[in-house]
């Protein structure tokens, strides 16, 4: 890798997927104010709402995320119309 081209804070941070749980180790330079410990050492951590682990076109299954409502808001707007 060349020197110099990357930031200061260029380092290894958490990638924690918020609707399944899993998480993954990588290299990245974005802030957050989490932190997570793993096997003893503090690492910065970025919560993530949807990763491949978790999205239907990665598992095959469609799976619902819900994180704001938008599904019961959907539902009670428009609820179970019938068909003509």
């Amino acid at each position: 890798m060349k020197n110099g081209i990357h930031p200061d804070n260029y380092r290894v941070v958490v990638f924690k997927d918020m609707s399944d749980g899993t998480q993954f180790f990588s290299r990245s330079c974005a802030n957050t104010k989490d932190s997570i410990k793993i096997d003893g050492k503090d690492y910065p951590l970025i919560k993530l709402e949807i990763s491949n682990t978790s999205h239907p076109f990665y598992t095959g299954k469609s799976k619902l995320v819900d994180t704001a409502g938008r599904v019961d808001k959907f539902m009670s707007r428009y609820g179970e119309r019938k068909r003509k």
